[in-house]
């Protein structure tokens, strides 16, 4: 089984476990790639499926040819483990063992990074996939991706941050914005920099579901 990270500093990980989160980007490398060329180069993609394998993948072009081949990292119907800290799935594991060491004492501990996929509690099932430029995201997805929508009289914003975050010793705020790539754009500035929304790069898309 596979893991998948998301981001505890701005909400990300609780708005999946609450099931309000259902959709995730991934910057991916292609899995083949003519020489000279880059993601770069690409212009065209085209989603193929394989009921032999039960596989979907992305065959990438730029104005001429096929460059290259992009399979995405999880499948679609694929079970994933959502990674979570040992400290907070075990708290009282004073004797609980991973390899040949106490889980306590674990680089998992602590980081999330290095925990192993069988031992997460929480899952979920990735439903659909699809390759995009990162600015082409819909509203649509972009209320699936964590943003909110706050309505009040006489309008509305988008929001993310809905649970306050700790920064020193002080609450950080629900971040707003006017409209929801706003809000969107913003949460990629916190989370990957702002090169990345500006270099608006091709990403796998996932639609996911929560399934414990």
């Amino acid at each position: 089984m596979k893991k998948i990270m998301f981001n505890d500093k701005y909400c990300l990980t609780q708005e999946v476990l609450a099931g309000r989160k259902t959709m995730t980007r991934r910057i991916e490398k292609p899995t083949e790639m003519a020489e000279g060329y880059t993601m770069e180069d690409v212009v065209t993609i085209f989603h193929e499926y394989s009921s032999l394998l039960n596989a979907h993948s992305f065959s990438l072009y730029d104005n001429e040819k096929k460059i290259g081949v992009l399979n995405p990292r999880y499948q679609v119907g694929e079970v994933v483990a959502i990674a979570q800290c040992y400290k907070e799935l075990y708290p009282y594991a004073d004797f609980e063992m991973v390899g040949n060491g106490f889980m306590t004492e674990s680089a998992g501990w602590n980081n999330k990074m290095f925990v192993r996929a069988n031992l997460m509690k929480r899952h979920i099932r990735i439903t659909d996939v699809k390759v995009e430029r990162l600015q082409d995201i819909s509203d649509d997805d972009i209320l699936r991706e964590g943003i909110r929508k706050e309505v009040y009289a006489g309008g509305c914003m988008y929001c993310y941050n809905k649970t306050y975050i700790r920064k020193g010793n002080r609450d950080v705020e629900t971040i707003y914005n006017t409209t929801p790539i706003r809000a969107f754009a913003s949460l990629i500035y916190k989370v990957c920099g702002g090169e990345t929304w500006e270099s608006n790069p091709w990403v796998a898309a996932y639609s996911f579901e929560l399934v414990d």
